[in-house]
C-alpha cells in the first residue's frame, strides 16, 4: 500500500483533496494548451459516438494527470475506472478489469511505466484490437482464446516517460506532457480551492503561498490547508464574507516561517540535501545513490520528488560525475562558496 502514496503526502491529505478536484475542463485553471488539445479530441469522439482515442500522460508529480483523467470521463460521459501499475501484479489482475468494463469506459492506469512485461503484452492487443488473450488449459494442452472486449480509452499516465517502453507509447493516439505552473495560476488555483474550504485569501497572501508551492498544485492545496489552520487559531473572521477566517499575508508569512518554508518554496527537507552535498561531499559530485544512504531517503523518492524542483530552481545540477550544488545554492543557504570554484567547468 506505502508504494502508492505520493513522497511527503499524508494519506488523509489525498482524500481530501478530492473535494478540490474540479469536475470540468473549464474548471481547470492552467496547463492551456493541453486543454485545448484535449478539449478537440473529447468533443471529437462525442460527435463520432465513439470512444476517444488512448490518452498518455506525461508530468511531474501533483500537476493534475489523475484529475484530467477523472475530467476527461465526465466530460465524456463514460464509466472511470482507476488503478496503477504496481497493483497489476499478474495478467489475471489486468483481465479482470477489463472483463467488466463498459463501451466508452475510460481506464486510467497510474505510474505506467512500472507495468510488468507479461501485463504489457496482454494490455498491446487489448488497446489495439479490443481483445484479451487468455489461455486455457496447461502443457500440451494448453490453448490460447481470444475474448473480445468494449473499446475502451485507456489514459496513462507517468512521472518517468523514458522508463515506458516505445512499443506501448506507440499505441497511445494522443500525448499530452504537463509543464509546473507559473505563480498566477497557482494564486489562482488558491482562491478557488479557498472558497471550496470556505476561508477567504486576500490577494498578496494568495501570490506569496503560490511563490511558495513549487509550481505544483497538490503542493499549493496542501499549503493552503495548513495556513487556514493558522488563520484560525491566529487569524480573526471577516463579518459578511461568509468565510471561517481570513488569509492575510502576515498569517500566511507566519505559517510558513512555522512550517519551515522559505521564499522558493524550499522545505527544511530539501535545504538538508543541499547542506548535505556542502558539508559532507564538497559541493559535490556526489552519485545519486550515495547521497540518498546519507540522507535516509530512497533513490527514487529523491530523484522523483526532491530532485526536479531543486534543478527547476537552478540549485542542484546533474553531471556526468554525480550531482553538485550551484552558486546560487550557496547564497540562498548562506552558506560560504567554495575555494575551487572553477573546478566545477571541468565536468
Amino acid at each position: 500500500m506505502n508504494e502508492l502514496l505520493r513522497p511527503g503526502i499524508p494519506l488523509e491529505e489525498d482524500f481530501q483533496n478530492n473535494s478540490l478536484r474540479p469536475k470540468f475542463l473549464t474548471e481547470f485553471l492552467g496547463q492551456t494548451m493541453v486543454k485545448e488539445n484535449l478539449a478537440v479530441c473529447i468533443q471529437a469522439a462525442k460527435s463520432r459516438g465513439e470512444a476517444m482515442d488512448h490518452l498518455f500522460l506525461i508530468g511531474p508529480p501533483g500537476l493534475g494527470k489523475t484529475t484530467l483523467a477523472q475530467i476527461t470521463a465526465q466530460e465524456l460521459g463514460a464509466e472511470f475506472k482507476v488503478t496503477s501499475a504496481p497493483a497489476l501484479e499478474k495478467p489475471k489482475d489486468l483481465a479482470g478489469i477489463l472483463s467488466t468494463i463498459t463501451e466508452g469506459t475510460v481506464f486510467f492506469i497510474d505510474e505506467i511505466h512500472r507495468l510488468k512485461p507479461a501485463i504489457e503484452e496482454m494490455l498491446y492487443i487489448a488497446m489495439e484490437d479490443y481483445e484479451l488473450d487468455w489461455i486455457i488449459g496447461q502443457g500440451a494442452a494448453a490453448r490460447t482464446v481470444r475474448i473480445p472486449i468494449p473499446r475502451f480509452t485507456l489514459v496513462g499516465a507517468t512521472t518517468k516517460a523514458g522508463m515506458v517502453s516505445s512499443p506501448l507509447i506507440s499505441r497511445f493516439g494522443i500525448v499530452q506532457r504537463f509543464s509546473f505552473y507559473s505563480p498566477e495560476e497557482l494564486a489562482a488555483i488558491i482562491k478557488r480551492s479557498a472558497s471550496i474550504l470556505e476561508v477567504q485569501v486576500e490577494e498578496d497572501a494568495a501570490l506569496l503561498m503560490a511563490g511558495c508551492s513549487r509550481g505544483t498544485p497538490r503542493v499549493a492545496n496542501r499549503v493552503l490547508r495548513r495556513i487556514r489552520d493558522f488563520a484560525q487559531v491566529l487569524g480573526s473572521r471577516t463579518p459578511g464574507t461568509g468565510a471561517t477566517a481570513t488569509i492575510t499575508r502576515k498569517i500566511a508569512e507566519l505559517g510558513l516561517q512555522r512550517l519551515e518554508i522559505d521564499a522558493l518554496g524550499l522545505e527544511r527537507y530539501d535545504r538538508e540535501i543541499l547542506l548535505s552535498i556542502i558539508q559532507n561531499f564538497g559541493g559535490g559530485p556526489v552519485g545519486a545513490e550515495t547521497l540518498a544512504i546519507s540522507i535516509g531517503e530512497s533513490m527514487d523518492t529523491l530523484e522523483d520528488y526532491y530532485e526536479p524542483y531543486l534543478i527547476q530552481c537552478g540549485l542542484l545540477q546533474r553531471t556526468p560525475r554525480g550531482r553538485m550544488v550551484t552558486d546560487k545554492a550557496y547564497k540562498h543557504l548562506g552558506v560560504q562558496g567554495r575555494h575551487h570554484a572553477d573546478e566545477r567547468l571541468l565536468f
